[in-house]
């Protein structure tokens, strides 16, 4: 279940957007690299917006339980190219619109 948005340059001094669910009763950030929204508009001439974002951290956490590699961590840290292949799935998935 979503939780929060948070910059965390602010928060952590890190140039990344945080996301929070709780799963399985705890709660998990997915910190997501600032540099992909550009690389992102650069490709598509789209923007990341908040709802997108959450889903694309979504996506990954969904990914990563349903994988067996949710280790217990309190915070993942995606890389440029990981937010844009979740990014893609999740734009495929929606039949190539952005959620809302």
């Amino acid at each position: 279940m979503y939780q929060a948005l948070v910059l965390a340059i602010s928060t952590r001094h890190a140039d990344a957007v945080d996301i929070k669910f709780l799963a399985g009763g705890r709660g998990v950030w997915i910190a997501l690299p600032l540099p992909a929204w550009p690389e992102y508009q650069k490709r598509t001439g789209k923007f990341i917006n908040d709802p997108l974002a959450v889903q694309v951290a979504g996506h990954f956490l969904k990914t990563a339980i349903e994988a067996g590699e949710d280790g217990g961590r309190e915070l993942y840290a995606l890389t440029v190219d990981q937010t844009l292949q979740h990014l893609e799935a999740v734009t495929r998935e929606f039949g190539h619109r952005h959620p809302r």
